[in-house]
């Protein structure tokens, strides 16, 4: 079996949208909790989450900086977090330039526990609403787990195993299990892993 080591590291948290940021905070003892932002919560019963902050805040995420704008729009809240820290993650190992037999032999092995509820919430309004024909048409694939994964793979070229966890709160650590025995088994020799959540709107909250 071959040896796996970590060589590059990414986050997106409600401590800061990158590594250094969030361990700063971190140690610090500084709270990434507080009142809801993103919606309405006042007829909720839980009020506060962890949310990622706005690029506006000090210790904000700035989704532009690896994101572009057509996928923004396109996708839920967890895939531009999940594409933006596999960049990060790249950039760290000094893997942004890889040559195409490398790409041939990376891969991602990426997951969420619940993946895109804000906008199966949205789109089943504006079904109930407003008809079938105003569901968008990026509803399925701007939702699935599976998508962190095919986004960092189109955006970066990848051609190596494409594998999405879903195992709840479990679902990080066991796709970074999944990815060093990928390489261990030599069937590849490069793989982004981790995982990804952004459920914090009406529906995610009640429940």
């Amino acid at each position: 079996m071959r040896r796996v080591v970590v060589t590059g590291l990414g986050l997106v948290t409600p401590l800061g949208g990158d590594v250094e940021t969030t361990w700063a905070n971190l140690i610090a003892g500084k709270s990434g909790a507080g009142q809801i932002t993103r919606f309405d919560a006042s007829n909720q019963k839980c009020t506060i989450a962890c949310e990622v902050k706005g690029k506006d805040h000090p210790w904000g995420f700035d989704p532009d900086l690896r994101v572009d704008h057509k996928v923004q729009r396109q996708v839920d809240p967890f895939i531009i977090f999940g594409i933006d820290a596999a960049g990060q993650a790249l950039e760290d190992a000094g893997l942004t330039d890889m040559t195409q037999a490398e790409k041939e032999r990376t891969g991602c092995s990426i997951g969420s526990g619940i993946g895109g509820l804000p906008g199966i919430e949205l789109e089943s309004v504006n079904l109930h609403e407003r008809g079938p024909s105003r569901v968008s048409p990026h509803f399925v694939h701007g939702r699935l787990i599976n998508l962190i994964t095919g986004q960092v793979q189109i955006k970066y070229g990848f051609m190596g195993p494409n594998h999405a966890v879903v195992t709840a709160c479990s679902t990080g650590a066991h796709s970074i299990g999944d990815a060093a025995r990928m390489i261990a088994a030599d069937d590849a020799d490069v793989m982004l892993a981790g995982g990804a959540e952004g459920t914090i709107n009406p529906l995610g909250i009640a429940g």
